[in-house]
């Protein structure tokens, strides 16, 4: 695909990897539009400021109405979407239990809001942007892709029960539409970040358990925010790309 006047659907886009994205498409001449919850009017006019072409609204991808009305905006502002991106996602780690061990009483449980906050972003999230989307290119009559961010604790991370159920859900998601949508000319795949610099790892991780980590990855460092959007230009461009998932975490396995 060539990106250069495509509209590019991103959620979680006003920071982070989601914003890194919507820098790295716009600089490939891509009409962007921007949902997240807050900070839409600052990452707005931070690209237009660099002579973007971009726009944005708020967006709670948990929300059926307000994805659908996501992707009637792409289609009234630019005239249609080519790419999406499902990248809005949040994390509640903890443990499945907690267990006194000189009694082996079970002290705590992982509460069904932490289960749940976090599968209705990050899978019902995914289901409703992609379902979305490929409305919107097959009724524009559009060839398009979608992308979706897994990690690489699909594979299943200790206390992260809810976060890699929800990531693995969205890769076997990437594989079925991947079958179901070649018939419209809609390439599907997906994106598994390890530890990446963003505010969410810097601010939910203490110093010492970073410092941990980076002793885990090959490349000896976390990843940047532009590495993982760069991964995503190269599946938009790349026509052979669908029904994968692209691992970018500097060698590091769980």
């Amino acid at each position: 695909m060539e990106l250069k006047d495509k509209v590019v659907v991103i959620t979680g886009g006003a920071s982070g990897i989601g914003f890194a994205m919507a820098e790295r498409f716009a600089s490939e001449g891509s009409r962007v539009v921007i949902a997240d919850v807050k900070g839409v009017e600052e990452a707005c006019a931070s690209l237009a400021a660099k002579g973007a072409q971009v726009d944005g609204r708020p967006c709670d991808v948990r929300n059926e109405a307000d994805v659908s009305d996501l992707m009637r905006f792409a289609v009234e502002r630019f005239g249609g979407v080519d790419v999406a991106i499902a990248n809005a996602g949040i994390l509640r780690d903890g443990l499945l239990l907690r267990v006194d061990k000189a009694t082996m009483k079970v002290i705590d449980r992982m509460s069904m809001k932490q289960w749940q906050d976090v599968i209705d972003v990050n899978l019902t999230g995914v289901f409703l942007t992609g379902r979305e989307a490929a409305a919107a290119m097959i009724e524009g009559k559009r060839k398009g892709v979608i992308i979706v961010l897994s990690s690489i604790s699909r594979a299943g991370n200790f206390g992260q029960t809810n976060y890699s159920a929800s990531k693995a859900g969205v890769v076997a998601m990437t594989v079925a539409w991947s079958k179901e949508l070649a018939r419209y000319g809609i390439r599907t795949a997906a994106i598994a970040p390890g530890f990446i610099e963003t505010p969410m790892v810097l601010k939910d991780m203490k110093p010492e358990a970073l410092e941990k980590v980076k002793q885990q990855i090959p490349v000896g460092r976390l990843g940047r925010p532009e590495e993982i959007a760069d991964a995503a230009v190269f599946i938009a461009k790349n026509d052979l790309v669908t029904g994968v998932v692209i691992e970018v975490s500097g060698g590091m396995r769980l």
